[in-house]
């Protein structure tokens, strides 16, 4: 049973391990095992590099499943291998691809990513499911339309998608009949950019499941999200996971009735995670979160989290809604009012109050989301210091916090103290191979010009450092941060 599924590539944190990178294990693998094998196994996981290797190294009769990760356009020329098309072309029905995440230049990843993705659905041609670059991993490649390499691809046997894109115009275009067999459609979005252009906009019969992802806020939810969910009236499963300006009404339970729920009488299966905010002084009218709770009475879900909260220096208004037990990827716009509870599936998090973050509150984070590998701080005040310590790194009774999967950290719109939160040896543990993300001055404020003991440790464990507002290399920084391979970029607000 077990040689059934053959898995040569492991993902750890932030890249692949590739369990074939021994000569002596491969040939092995090459050379005897797999061709004892060959007619029991059906499904291969491996890095794109071993292609050949492997499917050359035996004949798979019962082979219809294939993962390839870090493919790149020089390894995917292995795909129109003669040696290796039958296999492609005749026996492979599901196929996933996580692409190389290498790239510096934009335009020579959309290039590339479009290059591959032609290639691929040419070369099998009778796949029913596809997933590229599946949003668990952390890799930020996406797929977009809108460039003059993109063919024209279309495909009548493809029934499953899953898939990470630019733009919602992106998805849009995905949907526009080109795949008109898709039933099942997960796609996870860079960002809710619209452009009103000319995209046919059919009904949607045929599709039954679809989940709609993006960590990015967006303005563009009236007029490019809800059109979309009128066109499928047959969807039986729906995820939702968006950040959203509100500039009409709140998103409360009432709201997911009337401009969702009506409009797919199939629906079975509703999961979601809506933060909305707007303005206090805008026409929207102003809610509670027990108006917001009464909202929610005979929903289909049974269990679902509502709260509130007021940040009265931006004149902001937050709302948060979701069905428990969370099931996304992002949680966006934390704050002091954080209901807590256990969240496995969330890999990246951003906090925002205009009230301090003591210590405590990060132990409650780290606790909530114990897989959370990106981390991103909006908060410009101060920690109470009672229970922040000075710089001789005394914590008193305040545990260390151990970040054990956290590998990307972004403060650069923050208070010191929160700059000092993460780098203090007795406040928190960093694992190695961080990237941070930081304002240079507050950075030099923090570690005492680049001298401070007690912070030494974590910044240790940084290997790449961005500085914000910041030009010039000094000696003491570069000392300092020894291990960092260290850029310079503008600081955003």
């Amino acid at each position: 049973m077990f040689t059934s599924h053959l898995t040569f590539a492991k993902w750890s944190s932030n890249h692949f391990l590739d369990l074939l990178s021994s000569d002596i294990l491969r040939n092995r693998f090459c050379l005897q095992i797999l061709p004892s094998i060959h007619d029991k196994v059906q499904q291969l996981d491996l890095k794109s590099s071993f292609i050949k290797h492997v499917l050359c190294a035996a004949n798979y009769p019962n082979l219809h499943s294939l993962t390839l990760h870090n493919i790149n356009e020089k390894s995917a020329e292995y795909l129109i291998d003669q040696t290796l098309s039958d296999i492609f072309k005749k026996q492979i029905r599901t196929l996933s691809i996580t692409i190389c995440d290498d790239y510096n230049d934009f335009h020579e990843m959309t290039r590339s990513v479009a290059k591959i993705f032609d290639k691929i659905l040419n070369v099998f041609i009778n796949l029913t499911s596809f997933v590229l670059n599946d949003s668990w991993h952390k890799i930020r490649v996406q797929l977009t339309f809108h460039n003059p390499f993109f063919p024209n691809i279309r495909s009548s046997t493809l029934l499953k998608l899953i898939i990470r894109v630019e733009s919602i115009n992106d998805c849009l275009y995905l949907l526009d009949g080109r795949y008109n067999q898709l039933h099942t459609f997960h796609v996870d979005i860079l960002g809710i950019a619209f452009q009103n252009r000319t995209i046919n906009q059919d009904h949607l019969p045929n599709l039954k499941c679809f989940s709609l992802s993006c960590a990015d806020s967006t303005t563009h939810y009236d007029d490019a999200v809800l059109p979309l969910f009128r066109r499928m009236s047959n969807l039986e499963e729906l995820t939702l996971c968006l950040t959203v300006w509100c500039q009409k009404a709140i998103i409360d339970g009432k709201h997911l009735k009337t401009n969702i729920l009506k409009h797919m009488p199939q629906l079975n299966q509703f999961t979601f995670f809506i933060h909305s905010f707007f303005l206090a002084n805008s026409s929207v009218r102003l809610s509670s979160s027990e108006d917001i709770q009464k909202t929610i009475i005979g929903f289909p879900n049974d269990n679902i989290i509502s709260y509130m909260n007021i940040l009265p220096q931006t004149e902001r208004v937050q709302c948060h809604i979701y069905s428990y037990p969370f099931m996304m990827r992002y949680y966006t716009g934390i704050s002091n009012v954080f209901p807590g509870g256990l969240f496995e599936h969330v890999r990246s998090v951003s906090l925002i109050d205009e009230r301090p973050f003591q210590h405590e509150f990060f132990v409650r984070i780290q606790k909530s989301f114990p897989f959370m590998q990106e981390l991103s701080l909006v908060n410009y005040e101060a920690q109470n210091r009672t229970q922040s310590f000075q710089s001789n790194g005394d914590n008193g009774n305040l545990s260390v916090i151990e970040y054990t999967s956290l590998c990307k950290l972004y403060i650069t719109t923050a208070h010191d103290d929160y700059v000092e939160e993460f780098l203090l040896d007795t406040k928190t543990c960093l694992r190695n191979n961080i990237v941070l993300f930081v304002d240079y001055k507050s950075l030099q404020r923090v570690t005492h010009n680049f001298t401070r003991d007690a912070t030494r440790n974590n910044s240790d464990k940084i290997t790449k450092l961005y500085l914000c507002d910041r030009k010039e290399r000094c000696n003491s920084l570069e000392e300092y941060f020894c291990n960092a391979k260290i850029c310079f970029r503008k600081k955003r607000y």
